[in-house]
């Protein structure tokens, strides 16, 4: 019996692709250069699984027609907010992702955004790289003090948790969230937690605000002009999210003017582009979208794509289906 055709659409962990071409008919990317939307078309039109990243857009479009051959989408991620999943599923396709296994390494990119951005370390490294610091003097590069400070959360999901336990339990930090569904009051406090009623309350009282919500749909610009405007003055926004969560040209324009006091970020609404007035800010902490990126968790988002489609091809269910 032949092995179902698939196709890995960037490169994964070497360990992961030996585990897929064992299993599978692998067509492996090389090149690791991002497929196009005709590429992604005629990878549905072709293979019995295609499995995808955040850097592949799926849209409705990429689904129409009656040949589509696809059966499954084990997505290498968590959001899948690029994939058209109601069109996926109109065609009979299967939709999984990786949950879990990169809870605690975005966690502490979202800690690594905060501590640098308040403490200006960006800011410190592009001088000191350019080689014009001239010693250490009282008023040089004066940020933000981290503990005691309270730190919002948007989104207690895994990763919210997580990152509040890293504040409140590393750092003293008061932690307040928001979370569309309510919390039990004793599960937020082993998080050192108290939820709040709406966004508008977390933002008032908090000198850090770190989004950990999922993207698209009602989530798309969750923070525009009016709720950067509700921040404190001198707060900083962080965001591990999904770039589609801020909007860019608002953000932009709050740290610009003053608004609020930094940001520090790891996504994009349209990456890999990043706008140039973005990039020209020294109050934001700029990432190339590296919260799973250690060894250990991209291996593992890996495998978890493999045991999802091998129940898929197994005829059982997928352990991590989303639609």
């Amino acid at each position: 019996m032949s092995k179902p055709r698939i196709l890995v659409t960037r490169r994964w962990p070497a360990s992961v692709e030996v585990a897929l071409s064992e299993g599978f008919d692998a067509t492996l990317n090389e090149d690791d250069v991002a497929l196009d939307a005709a590429q992604l078309r005629e990878a549905l039109l072709s293979y019995d699984a295609v499995l995808p990243t955040v850097s592949d857009r799926l849209p409705a479009a990429l689904f129409e027609g009656d040949a589509v051959r696809t059966k499954i989408l084990g997505n290498f991620g968590v959001g899948f907010n690029h994939i058209d999943v109601a069109a996926a599923k109109t065609k009979g396709i299967v939709v999984t992702n990786t949950p879990g296994v990169l809870t605690d390494c975005t966690a502490d990119i979202a800690m690594l955004l905060l501590l640098s951005v308040a403490r200006r370390g960006g800011e410190g490294e592009r001088e000191l790289r350019a080689g014009a610091w001239t010693g250490w003097r009282p008023t040089h590069l004066v940020g933000t003090k981290v503990t005691g400070k309270t730190v919002g959360i948007i989104g207690f999901g895994r990763i919210g948790k997580a990152f509040a336990q890293r504040c409140h339990f590393g750092f003293g930090m008061d932690v307040v969230f928001y979370n569309r569904s309510v919390v039990d009051p004793v599960e937020a406090a082993r998080y050192g937690a108290r939820q709040l009623p709406t966004v508008e309350d977390v933002l008032e009282v908090s000198d850090f605000v770190s989004l950990h919500c999922p993207g698209g749909a009602e989530n798309r610009h969750l923070m525009n002009a009016a709720r950067l405007a509700a921040m404190k003055p001198g707060a900083f926004l962080i965001n591990t999210a999904r770039g589609d969560v801020i909007d860019e040209v608002a953000l932009i324009a709050a740290l610009e003017q003053g608004t609020i006091r930094g940001a520090g970020l790891d996504v994009y609404e349209a990456e890999p582009h990043v706008p140039e007035r973005l990039r020209a800010l020294d109050n934001v902490v700029l990432l190339p979208h590296l919260g799973s990126a250690t060894e250990e968790t991209r291996t593992a988002m890996g495998m978890k794509v493999v045991d999802n489609i091998t129940a898929f091809f197994a005829g059982r269910e997928p352990p991590d289906r989303v639609a």
